[in-house]
């Protein structure tokens, strides 16, 4: 009896503690503590449902993926009278870029709420824009779209969607680069390699160059991002005559 007293008492104080911890996340008090559990259980932990489904928080960052983006683009319509479909899109693609919500889950140091047999220094970047999408989803179910949507113009609108700032930021190098040199009718590769050296992660290099000449070289735990990064400094590298 002592033990189940125990293993009782330690749900109860993990639970509290939860609560607390998302109650200051959120900004309201919730009503289902149980689906904001699941928003934040990693795949590692194995629990499966009566029926065997798993339970995680990967369905819920799917519904909350559709929820941020139905909200932003609402937003977009209202805002951009003038905006095509096209610009819209664009737009809407910079507000919930992975690295945009990889940004707002760290800042509310969600990372912290995640039940995980995994240790967070295993986790990449985009733990921190699934957890974000994930208790959007929680809301919606929890809540309700009012709630939902008054929460993501609290995290994510008001705070960051600055139309005429957004207006000129990039959100893909690669692309910007690629478009660029097909315009100007010039030759461009990417030789990505594996390149581990003494790491314990895997990593890739890549030499980016233009009309048979290295231009940049970059390196990082994936072949995108190596990519991405080696772009970013071909981009500056021809910033002046891009812009012309």
């Amino acid at each position: 009896m002592k033990n189940i007293r125990n293993i009782l008492k330690s749900r109860f104080n993990n639970n509290g503690i939860f609560f607390i911890q998302l109650k200051k996340v959120l900004g309201f008090k919730p009503k289902s503590i149980q689906i904001y559990k699941t928003a934040f259980t990693h795949r590692s932990m194995n629990i499966k449902d009566g029926e065997g489904n798993a339970i995680n928080y990967e369905r819920l960052e799917f519904l909350g993926d559709a929820m941020l983006g139905a909200v932003i683009a609402s937003h977009l319509y209202l805002e951009v009278p003038g905006g095509d479909e096209g610009y819209l899109t664009k737009m809407r693609s910079k507000i919930v870029s992975r690295e945009h919500l990889n940004e707002l889950g760290k800042d509310l140091n969600l990372i912290k709420l995640i039940e995980s047999k995994i240790s967070s220094a295993q986790f990449g970047d985009n733990i921190h824009g699934n957890l974000f999408e994930a208790l959007i989803g929680a809301i919606f179910l929890d809540k309700g779209f009012k709630f939902c949507e008054k929460f993501i113009y609290k995290r994510v609108i008001i705070p960051y969607v600055d139309i005429a700032q957004l207006e000129g930021k990039v959100i893909s190098y690669k692309s910007l680069l690629i478009e660029w040199c097909q315009k100007e009718k010039k030759k461009f590769d990417y030789n990505v390699y594996e390149d581990t050296g003494n790491d314990e992660v895997r990593h890739f290099s890549v030499k980016l160059s233009i009309d048979n000449k290295i231009i940049a070289k970059a390196r990082a735990t994936s072949k995108k991002k190596a990519e991405e990064k080696a772009s970013k400094r071909a981009f500056f590298v021809f910033q002046s005559r891009m812009s012309k």
